[in-house]
């Protein structure tokens, strides 16, 4: 992890070294992260950095599955943790409650994999920057179907 500073990034700052589901451990450290965040920085200033965060994402992905050797490795949890963050960056203020279903739907539709998250996945798969631009694409899709459903839910 501490061989390049993109390894660092790209693996959660070891979130992603969980023996057990990595995807969820990166999850749950994007949402503790963001709650410690969130005091710190006006919701403009969030979006800003979950902005960055795509794109750095985009970046120490590319160079850490690469180095890896594996085209999507399951150690790489930035692509959770920056699709997270905009997920919680829109249905913030919400209870414990809220909270928790936003991290329920992601998971669910981060792992299952269908439809459009699958599209996303399988279309983008590879080495260098289209494969990077992959690993958080698919996450991307997984957190606006996650979104979708909340808005359903709140319409309802």
């Amino acid at each position: 992890m501490m061989a390049h500073p993109a390894h660092a990034v790209a693996l959660g700052f070891g979130s992603g070294l969980s023996p057990v589901a990595p995807g969820t451990a990166g999850t749950l450290w994007a949402w503790l992260s963001y709650l410690v965040l969130q005091p710190w920085l006006t919701s403009v200033q969030m979006g800003w950095l979950i902005l960055a965060s795509f794109w750095v994402g985009w970046w120490a992905s590319t160079v850490t599955a690469r180095n890896m050797g594996v085209a999507d490795p399951g150690s790489i949890v930035w692509d959770e943790i920056a699709a997270f963050w905009l997920v919680l960056w829109i249905v913030m203020p919400a209870t414990f409650a809220g909270q928790l279903m936003a991290f329920l739907l992601f998971r669910f539709f981060d792992a299952m994999k269908f439809g459009p998250t699958a599209w996303a996945d399988k279309t983008f798969k590879g080495f260098g920057w289209r494969g990077g631009f992959g690993i958080m694409l698919d996450d991307a899709v997984a957190a606006c179907c996650t979104l979708l459903v909340i808005a359903i839910w709140r319409f309802l």
